[in-house]
């Protein structure tokens, strides 16, 4: 099952290419906005998906193509991205420890929305494509063995980064919690039609040109241990997110005007923009591109930054 906000946050089931409203048979979940509604819908799904799927049986719908879609998850409680959690093709040697962060809940946005670049001396902006995980019932001290019990679908999840901020050593909070950089979406997909996360091709294009291309069986730590040691340090309700990590070789800089697409097997294609007042530019080149020229290349370590062109903040204009 697919489910999706549209237009004025209704709440849809896609049906095919139409989508049908189906905000009359959750009406009755305690809800004060749409990010209660959807949590609400999630923690109690047992008992509405067989009205759910009677409502789509028998209606037609809209067009998807007629309508706005907006954030499936608009207010999680928590979202927790991993960090460095991918093999990255081969080319480290070794996981790194396990690890992640707190990204804010209020940096989500949704399809056809624009991620904005603040006015921040950041070295350079990316986006990180990523598989994210819903959980679907409250979570504490999960064990691994148990932590698929927990999940209760997916979707499509981008990872905003204001890279570079100073001070050295204070970056993790302004450089990813920041409005709009946390882009979802289209749908949220339960987790019966995904039969193996860790078999997902996952693919983002900026501007029409693929930039990352990488398949989830990479993954370092994969989701039942993520979930086992997230939940060791904090409980995760039911609507939160779990993103997953990315292949950092393919990361590129954001600019403004960019119009980027990221598509998992089975999940759907989120599809947003990226706007920047202050049209910065930087070198349309990949990590894995820089890494290729340098002239001392470590496995599985890839530069990150290519220099800012143009713009305030770039080295000549200070």
């Amino acid at each position: 099952m697919k489910l999706l906000y549209f237009d004025d946050y209704k709440l849809g089931l896609l049906k095919g290419n139409d989508v049908v409203d189906v905000s009359p048979v959750a009406r009755d979940i305690p809800h004060t906005g749409p990010g209660d509604l959807i949590n609400g819908l999630i923690e109690h799904f047992a008992q509405y998906r067989g009205r759910l799927e009677d409502a789509a049986a028998s209606s037609r719908g809209v067009p998807l193509s007629s309508v706005r879609i907006r954030p499936p998850l608009p207010k999680p409680t928590n979202i927790d991205a991993m960090a460095v959690n991918y093999m990255e093709d081969g080319t480290r040697k070794e996981p790194a420890p396990i690890n992640a962060f707190h990204k804010s809940p209020s940096a989500v946005c949704g399809p056809g929305d624009a991620m904005v670049l603040p006015d921040v001396p950041a070295t350079i902006f990316e986006g990180e494509a990523e598989l994210a995980v819903v959980i679907g019932k409250r979570a504490s001290h999960v064990k691994a063995a148990d932590a698929m019990e927990y999940v209760f679908g997916y979707t499509n999840f981008i990872d905003g980064s204001a890279r570079g901020l100073p001070p050295a050593g204070n970056v993790f909070f302004q450089m990813k919690s920041r409005d709009s950089f946390a882009p979802i979406g289209p749908y949220l997909v339960t987790k019966d039609e995904v039969p193996d996360p860790h078999r997902l091709q996952i693919r983002l294009w900026n501007n029409g040109t693929l930039m990352q291309n990488f398949n989830t069986s990479d993954m370092a730590h994969r989701i039942p241990r993520c979930i086992e040691w997230l939940t060791s340090i904090h409980t995760l309700e039911p609507g939160d997110i779990v993103a997953t990590g990315t292949n950092h070789r393919g990361l590129n800089p954001f600019m403004d005007g960019d119009s980027i697409e990221l598509e998992i097997d089975g999940i759907g294609r989120l599809s947003f923009s990226v706007k920047d007042e202050l049209k910065r530019s930087w070198a349309r080149v990949t990590r894995l591109e820089m890494h290729e020229k340098a002239a001392q290349k470590t496995p599985g370590a890839y530069p990150d930054i290519t220099p800012q062109l143009t713009g305030k903040y770039a080295p000549a204009a200070r």
